[in-house]
């Protein structure tokens, strides 16, 4: 009798035991479901947030949109941004400054709306040869270095008209040059670009395009050259009697080489190049560099971009009033050898929190260079991006500009900025 009941306890004891590994086993395959039902979760609030946005973008389109007399759309796009910012001594007097100044002033502080831009863009059916046109044209409020009054004069920034084909596109355009396609993320420098005189070259030139497209659409090869229009007489003080030609011809190339991984990620590196002579008192003055600019997103909340350039005779592509050349007597003029660039790493914290930390650097040829010249330019900077609505962005934005001159030594200044930017 104990021996039937010895057996009956350990029959009762294996059906136990099988029956927990059963209850482990469905657990085991709930919280794989789980897993599972938050990841998609997840991935619905993406793609409500990116419906909600496209609804608004919708709604706004159909109020901003209007006919051209032959009855083709044409659409109010732009940015109304407020900026509330502080500037420690060594600002310049300016409101945005590139570089620290030699002299330091008072601190100053003001709020200001004039780095709003207006634009249109007008998107037309197929034409020549199947081509496509489109068209399109940004201003802003930026001209002069301070805000003197309530109504700024209104200021051409860029604009194209282009024609475009399954492979290849032709563009007239007022751009940023051919090389240097990128600006780091800031509602702080929207009149001139973020890191201007610290290795972002940026000064907007007239220009017509070419750009042939090899490849698919996940990899290829686009293949750009432009000839382009320089703007001389910006950023270099030529003492008299020399005299300057304003504007020369200039030819340009970018060939940026990508692979899509997905529908986010991809790596995308151009090397370029930027060719032209500027004429200084009848001197012929070389300027010439070698670029290459990048994107890489290979992680989700990961993004890294930039440049980098080595060349001379630089400063009239917005080098911050860094000198191109310097003319050390009749006849006697020579480029300014120069290298720098930038870099920003961005990453989302939150669905609608973006941090983006940034900075460059521009170093001139001490040796080409006037004795109170500047030497190097340096801007770090760190911002926080947070979209309160769809097309809302609040910025909390800290910056350190470090300037080293030949006669003076280094000066820094600091600046922060709190912006509300709307787009639309």
């Amino acid at each position: 009798m104990l021996l039937a009941a010895g057996v009956a306890l350990c029959q009762d004891a294996g059906e136990i035991l099988k029956r927990l590994d059963r209850l482990e086993a469905e657990n085991e395959s709930l919280r794989r479901q789980i897993g599972e039902l938050r990841q998609q979760v997840e991935r619905l609030r993406g793609v409500e947030e990116r419906v909600e946005i496209q609804e608004r973008r919708v709604d706004e389109q159909a109020q901003t949109k209007v006919e051209a007399s032959e009855k083709f759309p044409v659409r109010l796009r732009g940015m109304l941004v407020t900026n509330l910012f502080h500037n420690s001594p060594h600002a310049g007097g300016v409101d945005v400054p590139v570089a620290a100044s030699r002299v330091a002033g008072r601190r100053a502080a003001g709020l200001a709306i004039r780095q709003s831009i207006i634009g249109l863009e007008y998107r037309g059916p197929a034409t020549l040869w199947g081509g496509r046109v489109d068209a399109a044209v940004a201003m802003d409020f930026f001209e002069g270095t301070t805000e003197v009054n309530n109504l700024p004069p209104l200021r051409m920034r860029t604009g194209h008209v282009g024609l475009h084909w399954e492979t290849r596109s032709l563009t007239l355009s007022l751009d940023k040059p051919l090389f240097s396609p990128r600006d780091p993320n800031s509602f702080s420098y929207v009149g001139i670009s973020p890191l201007t005189g610290s290795g972002n070259l940026w000064r907007w030139t007239q220009q017509v395009r070419f750009e042939q497209r090899f490849g698919s659409e996940t990899t290829g090869l686009r293949a750009q050259a432009a000839v382009a229009q320089t703007t001389e007489d910006v950023g270099t003080s030529v003492p008299p009697p020399v005299t300057l030609e304003r504007r020369r011809p200039a030819l340009q190339g970018r060939f940026a080489l990508f692979h899509k991984l997905d529908g986010e990620r991809m790596i995308e590196v151009a090397p370029s190049f930027h060719v032209s002579t500027t004429h200084a008192g009848g001197v012929p003055v070389n300027s010439s560099l070698l670029a290459v600019d990048w994107f890489a997103s290979v992680w989700p909340r990961l993004q890294f971009s930039g440049m980098y350039f080595h060349g001379e005779n630089v400063g009239h592509f917005g080098g911050g009033g860094r000198q191109g050349f310097t003319v050390r007597g009749p006849g006697n003029i020579i480029a300014v050898k120069a290298q720098g660039g930038w870099g920003q790493v961005s990453t989302p914290l939150t669905p609608r929190v973006t941090l983006n930390v940034f900075g460059g650097m521009h170093d001139s040829r001490n040796r080409d260079l006037l004795a109170n010249g500047l030497s190097v330019n340096r801007t770090g900077a760190a911002n926080v991006m947070v979209r309160i609505a769809p097309n809302v962005f609040v910025t909390m934005e800290a910056m350190q500009l470090r300037s080293t001159y030949l006669d003076a030594g280094g000066r820094k200044n600091n600046r922060y900025d709190l912006s509300l930017a709307y787009l639309f």
